[in-house]
């Protein structure tokens, strides 16, 4: 497992390598100081300010000297600084990461483990009422778009608490302002704040994972080695659980790393939906207000964490299949 392990990272090196060139090119192409050229233009000696400001931002410098620029200081842990605010994006990416890694965990864990239960259940018993309608909703929400499921659970959640008389689910923000709280009342506040944004990634990504479970194990419960482990009177249950889930959940496990990205881009829509100042709010300013920097440092780490996710999924395949890492 070990050797399997270091030739899975080694392979990751030159992806991260690309990662980076990806992140680079998108935002190279676009010109940061767009507005501020236009106007100098216009005025008596812009052309000279124009060129002191390219000077300034080593845009007046050939690309291949740019990117070589720009990766010696990532490097180094430099990812430059918001041409808005001034702030260096390693601190804004830390500041965002930690929120969108609170949401996206939970909603993965959850519908991950919500998900296989369905499939299996609907597997095992195939078109029953059950089966009948767990494929009715799957379907429902795997067409709904994710900014339209989740201003519907908010408008839901703001009229379950009129009805209540109290504020049960929050509607708006990671967390509640000028918290004053100690570690359990922060975290319970955080929970609070979590259900409905999660709620939105959960259904869409429930939906698609049991039905990818229960296809999966309908072919491995058709198998002959489960016919066999029938026929020699071993328990349903036992051969559900023991024989069939482990070979049913390679494909679940494969879905699940290649999907990250996904549903990276799904907290982006309901980051904004639901106001949370996460990865998502950091990427959507950063396009609207043309900053570069914040934009590539964006892309990189959205880029570096599908690497990782997908790492780790080779990994947990490994474990399940000892013919991957054997192979």
């Amino acid at each position: 497992m070990l050797a399997y392990a270091t030739r899975k990272l080694l392979i990751s090196i030159p992806v991260l390598f690309f990662a980076t060139l990806v992140a680079f090119l998108l935002v190279a192409t676009v010109d940061p100081i767009a507005e501020q050229r236009v106007f100098l233009l216009s005025q008596p000696g812009g052309a000279e300010q124009v060129a002191r400001l390219e000077a300034s931002l080593g845009l007046d410098k050939p690309l291949v000297e740019r990117y070589g620029t720009w990766l010696g200081d990532l490097a180094r842990g430099d990812m430059g600084s918001s041409t808005e605010n001034g702030r260096a994006v390693t601190t804004l990416l830390g500041e965002a990461i930690p929120v969108t890694l609170r949401l996206v965990v939970a909603a993965t864990v959850i519908s991950v483990v919500f998900g296989v239960a369905v499939g299996v259940v609907s597997a095992v018993r195939k078109y029953s009422v059950f089966d009948n309608v767990s494929t009715f909703f799957a379907f429902l929400f795997f067409a709904m778009p994710v900014f339209w499921l989740g201003a519907v659970l908010k408008d839901l959640g703001i009229r379950f608490n009129d009805w209540w008389g109290r504020r049960i689910f929050f509607t708006i923000g990671e967390q509640s302002p000028r918290l004053d709280a100690d570690f359990w009342g922060t975290w319970a506040d955080r929970a609070g704040h979590i259900i409905l944004p999660a709620l939105t990634l959960i259904l869409i990504q429930l939906a698609a994972t049991s039905r990818f479970q229960r296809s999966a194990m309908l072919d491995v419960l058709e198998s002959d080695y489960v016919r066999t482990a029938r026929a020699k009177g071993v328990p349903r249950h036992r051969v559900v659980t023991r024989h069939a889930l482990r070979n049913a959940l390679l494909p679940v496990v494969s879905y699940t790393g290649l999907t990250f990205g996904t549903l990276i881009g799904g907290t982006v829509v309901t980051e904004v939906v639901f106001n949370w100042q996460g990865m998502g709010r950091l990427f959507l300013d950063s396009l609207l207000d043309g900053d570069v920097a914040v934009s590539q440092g964006w892309l990189l780490a959205v880029g570096v964490s599908v690497i990782a996710v997908n790492l780790l999924t080779d990994l947990v395949y490994g474990l399940l299949d000892p013919r991957v890492r054997h192979g």
